[in-house]
């Protein structure tokens, strides 16, 4: 029988990359993030490098790896046939534009080694101008590429995309990729942190020296001639609970839903597969397994796959909140 069948809120863990921002202090009221810059809030992860501690309730101060060595089943749910988390879940504020990079896919992972990363970024909040970076243009070739890197001509190649709040983008593995300056997102991707940087925009640090690129793995991993566009449109779906329901993204990794919160409602247990609910743009209360917890805007929360019904209320007025599970 599970023992975890509680809702789980984790402490964020916050990356100071060097494009980040402040836009999760001024713009989620985050307080506990540290001094200076803040490019990422890793909401849900059970990866060494960035393990979530559960913040509050019966298994407080507890890491994410301790609570699926205690109860993986009952936390996950019958379809992840494995024993950990398959995400990693983050909210990004890209003051600057990040590098150029790709990450493997299944399968050039297991052909060249490094962790296969498949994501999709959901735009909290954009500025007028901003843009991301998303695949190859038709027609270039690895050596057209490769010359571009080495000339700082490389942007001419890449498909730009102009986003708003509320736009989906899809970045399956191996396909190139940049988020521009003004975008604050949330992501989700698969448990992988193995990534190749391709092009850095020609910056330097004040030695004159930029940071170390990995053209060659790149090359390996990435993808062209790519049909398509990234921009994913919302498909509606039948409500969920009464909730009026979209579906933002569908891959063999994750599926991301959209709900709309006038005031409460009972989400049905889910056995199959744990949930997380991210509060897009007002308060969210959460009650399962003889706990309530709060969610403000966005942050998150961890539904085990074992738990009960899920009482989930608007605590700011009419909501939407993002719905993450395996497919």
């Amino acid at each position: 029988m599970s023992t975890i069948t509680t809702p789980l809120r984790f402490r964020p863990v916050y990356q100071p990359y060097i494009w980040g921002g402040e836009k999760l202090r001024s713009r989620l009221g985050r307080s506990d993030t540290p001094e200076g810059i803040v490019a990422e809030s890793w909401e849900v992860s059970s990866r060494e490098d960035g393990m979530g501690v559960v913040a509050e309730g019966a298994h407080g101060g507890k890491t994410f790896q301790a609570l699926l060595q205690e109860d993986a089943a009952g936390i996950l749910g019958s379809r992840v046939k494995q024993d950990d988390f398959p995400l990693l879940i983050k909210v990004l504020d890209a003051a600057k534009t990040l590098s150029v990079q790709v990450h493997p896919n299944d399968e050039t992972a297991a052909e060249f080694g490094g962790e296969a990363k498949t994501e999709t970024w959901y735009i909290l909040e954009a500025d007028p101008d901003a843009c991301v970076y998303c695949g190859i243009k038709s027609g270039v070739s690895p050596e057209q590429f490769r010359a571009a890197i080495a000339d700082n001509t490389l942007e001419p190649l890449l498909k730009k995309i102009p986003v708003k709040a509320g736009d989906a983008i899809f970045v399956p593995g191996g396909r190139v990729h940049a988020i521009a300056s003004g975008c604050l997102l949330l992501e989700v991707q698969q448990n992988s942190n193995t990534t190749y940087r391709i092009y850095d925009w020609g910056r330097v640090d004040a030695d004159g020296k930029g940071r170390q690129l990995h053209i060659d793995q790149a090359l390996q991993v990435s993808i062209f001639e790519e049909e398509g566009s990234a921009l994913t449109p919302a498909k509606t779906l039948a409500p969920l609970a009464g909730l009026p329901r979209e579906q933002i993204m569908i891959s063999p990794y994750f599926l991301l839903e959209k709900l709309s919160l006038e005031a409460s409602a009972s989400l049905p247990a889910h056995p199959e597969s744990f949930q997380v609910l991210f509060a897009i743009d007002g308060d969210l209360q959460v009650s399962t397994g003889g706990e309530t917890v709060q969610v403000p805007a966005g942050s998150s929360v961890l539904l085990p796959a074992a738990a009960s019904a899920t009482e989930v209320k608007a605590l700011t007025g009419s909501m939407c909140f993002m719905r993450i599970t395996q497919p």
